[in-house]
């Protein structure tokens, strides 16, 4: 009799734990199901990203015959007056026109943003007949790189005029003769201000206003 009722309980509590296995791994399934479902509605509910489409980049227009004229570019030249530049700064031959300054005001660029350039730049034209160098190179404000020209004017004695500064609009270009004289002629022009002739005294007969 006690083996029996060893051997029934031992069988039962095999049924046990077989049914509690059966029981767990439904309750696995049923999970698996829910997060399969899950998943699957919210995939429904996203919405398909449009397809990316590559940017091309529009060509620069080439620069016109007209606007370079008076204007050198030989490699020889422009390597020439680098050196002659880097060779100023160095030794503090150089200085700063108000005309550079108050484009620096003006654009958002510094005087120590000059100076970067002309260590740092390369000579991209010259002037011939106006004794002028355009030297062009980058500035870095907030994190951006941005490109800055300066027009410098050369002296037979090896000083410099630092003559101005500006961002370019487009900087592949190089500013024409006309128009960089447009520029120092503007930036060179005075506000010219005029007095107002007082009228008649307060309590006097008339208009008593500003003629």
């Amino acid at each position: 009799m006690t083996t029996k009722s060893s051997n029934s309980a031992r069988a039962q509590a095999l049924e046990r734990r077989t049914l509690s296995a059966e029981v767990r791994a439904g309750n696995d399934l049923l999970a698996l199901r829910a997060q399969l479902h899950r998943a699957e509605k919210e995939a429904r509910r996203a919405p398909t990203p449009a397809p990316s489409r590559p940017r091309t980049q529009q060509a620069v227009k080439p620069q016109r015959v007209q606007e370079l004229a008076g204007i050198d570019t030989d490699e020889f030249l422009l390597s020439r007056a680098l050196r002659q530049l880097r060779e100023a700064v160095y030794d503090s031959r150089y200085h700063v026109c108000p005309h550079a300054i108050q484009h620096a005001r003006a654009e958002g660029f510094m005087e120590s943003d000059i100076m970067h350039v002309l260590l740092t730049g390369r000579v991209r034209a010259v002037y011939t007949e106006d004794r002028r160098w355009l030297v062009c190179g980058y500035f870095e404000a907030h994190g951006i790189r941005l490109p800055l020209h300066v027009a410098v004017q050369h002296y037979r004695d090896g000083h410099i005029d630092i003559v101005t500064a500006f961002v370019p609009k487009n900087p592949h270009h190089i500013i024409s003769r006309a128009r960089l004289a447009v520029l120092l002629r503007y930036d060179d022009e005075k506000v010219k201000a005029k007095e107002a002739v007082k009228g008649n005294k307060v309590g006097y007969k008339g208009k008593g206003g500003w003629k």
